[in-house]
C-alpha cells in the first residue's frame, strides 16, 4: 500500500511518501531553503582558478556559484580536452548557467553551463553535444529507434535525452515537443539580451515537479492532499487516485507523519530489538555508530552482532533517505569477525539503496570494519533545513562543566587576594557556586582565609555555566548589594 501525504496549507510545503505504513521519504519546501536546482541564471565570471580548472560566477545570490571547466559548453564543443579552463572562459564573461546542486554550509551553489530544459518526453540541451536514451527503457530495438530519431532531429551542437515516457510516445509528438523546447530556449536568450546585472531568468516549481515525479513512480495507492486546487491539478495528469483531506487537524498529524519528522532530527535512533544508532552529521561527512544497547541475543555473540547489524543496515538506509543525507557516509557497524557476515551486510545495504532515487555508491569495508558509501547531495539535509546551531555550544554538542568554570573563578579570585577590599559579589550559576565552595559550603571559609576578603553570591540560573565579579567593596556594602539582588542566595 502506497500513500503520498501532501501538506500545502502553510508557506512551508511538504510531503511524505508512505509504503506499508512506514514513512520512506520526507520532502520540505521552505521559502528560506527553497531549492535552486534547475533554476537558470544570467551570471558573470568573477574569478577563474586554473589550478582547480574552475570558476566562480556571480548569479545574484548571496554566495558565488562554482562552475567546473567540464560543464562549459565551449569545453564540451572543443577537441582540446587537455587545455586549462583559461582557454574556455575569462573573468568578466557573461554566461547562462543552471544550478546543479544547492549551496551547503560555506559552499555556494554548483552550476553548469550545459542548460537542460525538461519536456514530457525529452530533456533538451541547446549546447549539449549529446544523445542518450533513458536506462529505464530496456527494449534494445526501441533504444536504437530513438537514437536514430534523435540523430535526425537534433542539430550538431544540441543535446537530447529521451525520457522513459518517450518509449510509448508517437514520433510526431516528440518532434512537436522538441520544437516547443527550442522556442523556450530562444525566449530565454531574448530575455538576457536586455539584462545588465546577474540574476534569475527561470525559476523551477521544484515542489510540484518533485510531486509529479513521485506520483509517476506510484503503481498503486493514493495521493492525499489538503488543497482542492492541487487535487484538480494532479487529477488532470490522471496517473493516480487523488483524495482531498479537509479535517481540522493538520494532515501530517492526522496521518502520524509528525512523529517521523521528530525522529529524523534525533541523534539517537532506537531499533526494535533494543539496539540503537547514533548519527553525527558534519559538513564533510556523516558518521553512524551501531550499538547493541539492550539487545543480548539468545545464541552466540557473533550471531547477536550479525542480527543487530542486519537490522541496523535496513534502518540506516531508511534514515539516510528520510533525512536526505548526502556526501560521504561512514557506518561503524559492530565488529564482525566472519568475512561472510560483512559481505551479507554490504549486500543488504546495496539492496536497500537500490530503492533510493538518488545516485549512491557502496565503496566497501575498510580494514577497521567501517562501511563507506556515498550518496549524491543536491540540497541540504533535513537537519540543516530545520535546525540552527546551538548558541550555547556553537555546534560542538558540549559546554564547559560547572567544575571547570568554578576553577576559573577561583583563579580569578586569587588574582585579587591581599587587596584593600573586604568583600566581593560574585554572580554565577547554582552549579558553579556549589562546585566552588562544596555542597556543604566547607571550602568557602578556607578560600576566604586565602583571599583575605569575604565572598557573597548572586545566583543567576543559566544553561551555560558562567561567572562575573560584579563588585568589590567593604563587607557591609557588598552584603547589602547581595541582599538587594533578586537572585540572592546568601553567602
Amino acid at each position: 500500500m502506497e500513500r503520498l501525504i501532501v501538506n500545502t496549507t502553510s508557506r512551508e510545503k511538504r510531503y511524505a511518501f508512505i509504503r506499508d505504513h512506514q514513512v520512506e521519504k520526507l520532502v520540505f519546501d521552505r521559502p528560506e531553503h527553497r531549492s535552486l536546482v534547475g533554476n537558470i541564471y544570467f551570471g558573470t565570471v568573477t574569478k577563474v582558478l586554473p589550478g582547480m580548472n574552475a570558476a566562480f560566477i556571480d548569479i545574484g545570490t548571496e554566495k558565488k556559484a562554482y562552475l567546473h571547466r567540464n560543464a562549459l559548453p565551449s569545453y564540451v564543443a572543443s577537441q582540446e580536452k587537455q587545455n586549462s579552463i583559461t582557454s574556455f572562459v575569462h573573468e568578466g564573461e557573461k554566461l547562462l548557467v543552471q544550478v546543479d546542486k544547492d549551496a551547503t554550509g560555506t559552499k555556494g551553489p554548483k552550476v553548469t553551463g550545459i542548460i537542460e530544459i525538461l519536456g514530457a518526453h525529452l530533456i533538451y540541451m541547446p549546447k549539449g553535444h549529446y544523445l542518450a536514451v533513458s536506462k529505464k527503457i530496456l527494449d534494445d530495438r526501441k533504444k536504437a529507434q530513438l537514437k536514430q530519431l534523435g540523430n535526425q532531429l537534433k542539430k550538431e551542437e544540441e543535446g537530447l535525452i529521451f525520457r522513459t515516457s518517450s518509449e510509448v510516445a508517437a514520433e510526431q509528438e516528440i518532434q512537436d515537443e522538441l520544437k516547443q523546447l527550442r522556442q523556450r530556449y530562444d525566449e530565454l536568450e531574448r530575455h538576457i539580451a536586455n539584462m545588465k546585472k546577474p540574476g534569475l531568468i527561470f525559476q523551477k516549481d521544484f515542489f510540484y515537479d518533485l510531486l509529479k515525479a513521485e506520483t509517476a513512480t506510484m503503481t498503486a495507492g493514493e495521493v492525499i492532499v489538503d488543497d482542492l486546487a492541487l487535487k484538480k491539478k494532479l487529477e488532470a495528469k490522471g496517473e493516480v487516485k487523488v483524495t482531498y483531506y479537509n479535517g481540522k487537524e493538520n494532515i501530517f498529524s492526522a496521518f502520524r507523519v509528525e512523529p517521523e519528522i521528530a525522529k529524523a532530527l534525533k541523534r539517537v535512533i532506537w531499533l526494535d530489538n533494543g539496539a540503537y544508532l547514533i548519527f553525527d552529521e558534519t559538513e564533510a561527512l556523516t558518521i553512524i555508530d551501531v550499538n547493541t544497547g539492550k539487545f543480548s541475543g539468545r545464541t552466540d555473540y557473533q550471531d547477536t552482532v550479525f542480527k543487530t547489524n542486519q537490522l541496523a543496515a535496513k534502518e540506516i538506509v531508511r534514515q539516510l533517505i528520510l533525512r536526505d543525507i548526502g556526501g560521504i557516509v561512514l557506518i561503524d557497524f559492530i565488529d564482525m569477525k566472519r568475512e561472510s557476515d560483512r559481505e551479507k551486510i554490504r549486500q543488504i545495504v546495496e539492496s536497500e539503496l537500490a530503492k533510493d532515487q538518488k545516485r549512491t555508491k557502496v565503496v566497501g569495508f575498510t580494514p577497521l570494519g567501517i562501511l563507506q558509501l556515498t550518496r549524491k547531495r543536491t540540497k541540504v539535509a533535513i537537519s540543516e533545513a530545520m535546525q540552527v546551531r546551538c548558541p550555547v555550544c556553537h555546534g560542538t554538542g558540549k559546554i564547559l562543566s560547572a567544575e571547570t568554570v568554578a576553577f576559573r573563578l577561583e583563579r580569578e579570585l586569587l588574582e585579587h587576594r591581599n587587596t584593600e577590599y573586604e568583600a566581593v559579589l560574585v554572580e554565577t550559576t547554582p552549579e558553579v557556586k556549589q562546585a566552588l565552595i562544596g555542597s556543604d559550603g566547607s571550602y568557602k571559609e578556607l578560600l576566604e582565609e586565602m583571599l583575605h576578603y569575604k565572598i557573597y553570591f548572586s545566583i543567576t540560573p543559566s544553561i551555560e555555566h558562567n561567572f562575573a565579579l560584579t563588585q568589590f567593596g567593604d563587607e557591609q556594602e557588598i552584603s547589602e548589594k547581595a541582599c538587594d539582588s533578586p537572585h540572592f542566595n546568601g553567602q
